[in-house]
């Protein structure tokens, strides 16, 4: 392995999902000059916009997409332009 390529500067870092405020820690590099305390304890604080915590796959609250039904709709709306 190559010496001195890789960063040593790993701390535990907050990550905060701004939509649910969930909050978890793990090893990271990312520079931020905000913090948080987590069980009293102040760790450096990443913000999110959407974690595994929020994401419609991870949640499975995704919503299902009818393109049976959106094919149908297209084709019957665009079937005078066609050239037959």
């Amino acid at each position: 392995m190559k010496k001195d390529i890789h960063p040593d500067n790993y701390r535990m870092v907050a990550f905060k999902d701004m939509s649910n405020e969930d909050v978890f820690l793990t090893k990271s590099t990312a520079d931020t000059k905000e913090t948080l305390e987590v069980d009293g304890v102040e760790y450096p604080l990443v913000k999110l916009e959407i974690s595994r915590t929020s994401h419609p796959y991870y949640t499975g609250k995704a919503k299902l997409v009818d393109t049976a039904g959106r094919i149908d709709k297209f084709k019957s709306k665009y079937k005078k332009f066609d050239k037959k």
